[in-house]
């Protein structure tokens, strides 16, 4: 059964920092790609950062460049955002998201349930 379960949410002053981790189970982790998508109410879902299958390439929303970092380890099929200076309009439910597309399985698309993030004062 896979499985995508987000924590580290919480809190957090601006200029505050978080750590958001996603640890995968269910499938081989180092096959997919990897995301972080946030969602507000009455807002589309949209990407904040994205990994490839051995993090050798990342992909960030302009809004969050240089804020933001993903990372992840293989070996413990977890992904990391790290999220520095972060400001009110961070605040989002961040969720984890797995894909893969191949000929023989097409798409596969993964997602966690979420955690919410709250940057206020």
């Amino acid at each position: 059964q896979v499985q995508l379960v987000e924590s580290g949410g919480g809190l957090v002053q601006p200029g505050g920092s978080l750590r958001l981790s996603c640890a995968a189970s269910g499938f081989t982790f180092s096959l997919y790609y990897m995301s972080w998508y946030r969602q507000t109410p009455g807002k589309e879902r949209e990407l904040v950062a994205a990994i490839t299958h051995a993090g050798g390439s990342t992909n960030y929303a302009d809004s969050v460049k240089g804020r933001f970092t993903i990372s992840r380890d293989n070996g413990k099929s977890t992904v990391y955002l790290q999220m520095n200076s972060l400001k009110p309009e961070d605040t989002a439910v961040y969720y984890c998201n797995a894909f893969r597309h191949t000929v023989v399985f097409g798409r596969e698309n993964y997602w966690g349930k979420g955690t919410l993030v709250t940057v206020s004062s």
